[in-house]
């Protein structure tokens, strides 16, 4: 009898996550990287056909020729590019013109864009106006803050003005077991701005605060959906740990905490090896939030995340407990929706008497790029229609044209619809992602791109492949995937996974690549069974930095 799945979780769930790519650990230990120390592929029987299309596969190591032809890949077709950077020379090949789903690799042009539009040293300062009449401390009027499409608003900034990433981000944390917290205060932003204010001699408001979001339009076609106010990415976390024996009831701890917010548990205690199964549901606009299920005992702590459904209502409650932490009394009742409809036209004359700056925008594209942040790469094509003074998302897309344009990169070999590479008419050419990366190798900023990716067995969504290979923290690259249900045959189908990056030669020496394969499958519904097929091109990745030049 064959396993019964439920196609359309796994599409929302494993298609939703794999954007990122599966090349990360599961907490369950299931790794991702090979041996310590790769033994190499058999080598392929004469009887075994080489891949269609090969042009320029001579001197291929093995071990990636072998991978290529293994009877799980039968039904796929298989991408590959790598050239030298010194003189555009191509030094492996197959179909490099071809249209491939690129998953996350997309990131590599959607990041790009703001980083060169915006600069690597961009730093987004978020204001607090003065609204009214102010008397001594007495403010009658509104305090207003403007929103400016921070990611963070300070929630991961450390002490040094680096921005906290863990290598598997708490954005996934319903799709993988093992995702963790950075340590820092998500309303660290929000913290700061009210300080300022009692600072800037303000200790009480006679009228109310309120996000002013107008800087775009959310666009519902990009999914995680930006906005112009994002705390904490816009989700609640809540982290639920086992009790101290079976049947107790399971300890939870949730931030940021914000009225009206209110998270309650009835997850309970099982024994040692029972299945851990946690349920989040959320009503009143995802305002009141319930955990049910079970945890194992003696298991890690799990976390789960419940999104916030009005990310400037939430802001505007946090900012008036911040204010009232810090001794600013605000008169207006903190329920209830954003008043966006007491918002003047604008702010000329109006007195700052608060900002946030943030760290600069190279650090918010290391987010982006080494967990791959689908709502950092999203905003960043709001971002870019800021730059061309139109508060609809979509004209980002022409700002990003010009800049690929500029850059020498043949966009008609590139189709987007997303910056995060989720979109199902998202396309990519593995010569292009190549041309973008060739790009950053020409620019005073190259290095700083290179290391903003993932490193194989170093960090970031790589962080656990191929952590004994000679290759390991000499290959710097973004990782993609799409991956979905396939009902009629109770399996996976992987539409795609794909690698692209930079391969450390030796002596500077930096080769860009790409490799991918689209259409394969997995053997059943398992998720981690995708984990083999993204070790694969973990694995061709780092056989190609091994590898000498033919």
């Amino acid at each position: 009898m064959s396993r019964a799945i439920h196609p359309a979780p796994l599409r929302r769930g494993t298609a939703a996550a794999c954007a990122a790519l599966l090349f990360v650990a599961l907490a369950s230990g299931t790794a991702t990287g090979a041996d310590p120390t790769p033994s190499p592929s058999p080598t392929p029987t004469a009887s075994t056909p080489p891949p269609s299309g090969d042009t320029g596969l001579g001197g291929l190591d093995p071990r990636i020729t072998a991978i290529m032809r293994k009877p799980d890949y039968r039904n796929a077709q298989w991408g590959l590019l790598q050239t030298d950077p010194d003189d555009g020379r191509v030094v492996h090949s197959l179909f490099p013109e071809q249209f491939f789903i690129p998953g996350s690799t997309a990131k590599l042009i959607s990041v790009s864009g703001p980083w060169h539009t915006l600069g690597a040293d961009h730093r987004f300062v978020t204001p607090l106006y003065a609204v009214g009449e102010r008397d001594g401390a007495t403010l009658t009027g509104d305090l207003d803050l403007v929103a400016q499409g921070d990611l963070t608003m300070g929630g991961r900034t450390r002490p040094d003005g680096t921005v906290a990433y863990t290598d598997l981000d708490h954005t996934y944390a319903n799709d993988f077991p093992g995702a963790t917290l950075t340590p820092e205060n998500p309303l660290a932003g929000i913290d700061q701005l009210a300080r300022q204010v009692r600072d800037s001699g303000i200790t009480r408001v006679d009228g109310d605060v309120i996000v002013d979001s107008r800087l775009f339009l959310p666009d519902p076609e990009l999914v995680p959906t930006p906005t112009p106010l994002i705390i904490n990415d816009n989700l609640i976390d809540l982290m639920t740990t086992p009790g101290n024996r079976p049947g107790a009831d399971a300890r939870l701890d949730w931030r940021p905490k914000v009225a009206p917010y209110e998270v309650t548990s009835a997850v309970k205690t099982v024994a040692a090896g029972k299945p851990t199964a946690i349920t989040v549901t959320a009503t009143d606009g995802g305002t009141r939030i319930r955990l049910t299920g079970t945890i194992a005992a003696g298991s890690e702590p799990l976390l789960r995340t419940s999104p916030i459904g009005d990310p400037a209502a939430f802001g505007r409650v946090a900012l008036i407990e911040a204010l009232e932490r810090t001794g600013v009394h605000v008169t207006a009742d903190p329920s209830g929706a954003n008043p966006a409809g007491r918002l003047p036209r604008d702010y000329d004359g109006r007195p700052r008497v608060a900002a946030y700056t943030s760290p600069p925008y190279a650090q918010y594209a290391k987010l982006i790029l080494k967990v791959s942040h689908n709502l950092g790469a999203n905003l960043g094509i709001c971002l870019l229609a800021g730059t061309a003074h139109s508060n609809q998302c979509p004209a980002g897309f022409p700002v990003l044209a010009d800049f690929l344009d500029q850059a020498g990169v043949d966009r008609e070999q590139a189709q987007l619809m997303d910056g995060r590479g989720g979109n199902p008419a998202d396309r990519a050419t593995p010569q292009v992602l190549v041309q973008m990366l060739a790009y950053w190798q020409r620019t005073p900023d190259a290095r700083l791109f290179r290391e903003a990716l993932p490193i194989l067995g170093v960090d970031g969504l790589l962080a656990e492949n191929c952590r004994g290979c000679p290759a390991r923290g000499k290959v710097f690259a973004k990782t993609g995937a799409a991956v979905g249900g396939d009902a009629l045959n109770d399996r996976l189908a992987v539409g795609a996974i794909t690698i692209a990056g930079y391969l450390d030669k030796g002596g500077g020496r930096y080769d860009t690549f790409y490799a991918g394969v689209n259409g394969a499958s997995t053997p059943g519904a398992d998720p981690t069974e995708v984990l083999t097929i993204a070790n694969d091109l973990a694995m061709i990745a780092a056989y190609l930095q091994e590898s000498s030049s033919p």
